[in-house]
């Protein structure tokens, strides 16, 4: 699951549409944040950047460890273990690396895309962001020396003393296609609620006289031929009709993914979000 369910703020608009001067702006938001919403879950709830705070979870060596080398935790500073190829080893707890690393790599895994860090506080305090990075794919490393606590208060507030917090910005940033997309999509959606040419005219050509598509009803009327299609059919599809939305979700959701592909391990422990109050 996303860590959002909508879009945390209606997406910014360039209208490039002919709208009534007089039109009520609470109007004109309230299709705006339809027109967001409607197009973050088309196009795969991945887009934002919103704010998050989380209580994350750091994995400890030996949660990663063979069952041999669990079993023998409390054997000292040095615990032997069973390798993948049989033999017998001795390893240290306190030497946990990472792949590429000559050292231990103190680091939390943030769900993605993370945009930017705007704070983390561990008991309390602020760290300063010279005192972490951020690697892909959503890595929170520590690069000050110390290491980010392996257990914390989960009962007490965030921010509290024996609590450690991140507060981040995740998700896709809004690109011109996107910003195009859903003006283009709000100013169709305003169009449905006001009187029948007060936003000039429609956008099928004028010299239209067949138009048949699956699923329509076809009428003919003084040797004119319109079939009024049925819009489910396109919905169904994860599309729109509207031509411009409908480019931008085949470009950045070609197989009508429904959320973030995502990958399940039983040795990831997802962070905590408070979600009420």
């Amino acid at each position: 699951m996303p860590l959002q369910i909508g879009p945390c703020d209606p997406w910014p608009v360039e209208l490039c549409c002919d709208l009534p001067d007089d039109l009520d702006p609470a109007v004109l938001g309230r299709w705006q944040r339809i027109a967001s919403i409607t197009l973050w879950r088309l196009s795969g709830m991945r887009w934002g950047p919103c704010p998050v705070t989380v209580r994350p979870c750091r994995r400890a060596c030996l949660d990663a460890a063979p069952i041999s080398f669990q079993a023998g935790a409390g054997a000292g500073p040095w615990v032997p273990y069973i390798g993948v190829d049989g033999m017998w080893r001795n390893a240290s707890p306190c030497a946990c690396r990472s792949s590429c690393s000559c050292g231990e790599l103190c680091e939390v895994k943030l769900p993605g895309p993370v945009y930017d860090v705007l704070s983390v506080a561990v008991d309390g305090e602020d760290l300063v962001p010279e005192a972490y990075r951020v690697d892909a794919p959503g890595l929170l490393v520590r690069t000050d020396g110390e290491c980010w606590p392996t257990c914390q208060d989960m009962a007490a507030s965030e921010g509290a003393p024996g609590t450690f917090t991140v507060t981040y910005r995740w998700g896709l940033p809004l690109d011109a296609a996107a910003i195009a997309a859903v003006s283009d999509l709000t100013c169709e959606l305003v169009k449905t609620c006001l009187p029948a040419g007060s936003c000039g005219p429609c956008r099928l050509p004028g010299n239209v006289t067949k138009l048949a598509r699956q699923g329509s009803t076809v009428t003919t009327r003084q040797g004119v031929t319109v079939s009024d299609f049925d819009p489910t059919v396109v919905f169904a599809s994860g599309r729109t009709g509207v031509p411009l939305v409908d480019l931008w979700l085949t470009t950045v959701n070609p197989h009508g993914l429904a959320s973030p592909s995502r990958v399940y391990s039983p040795d990831y422990k997802r962070p905590r979000v408070t979600t009420w109050p």
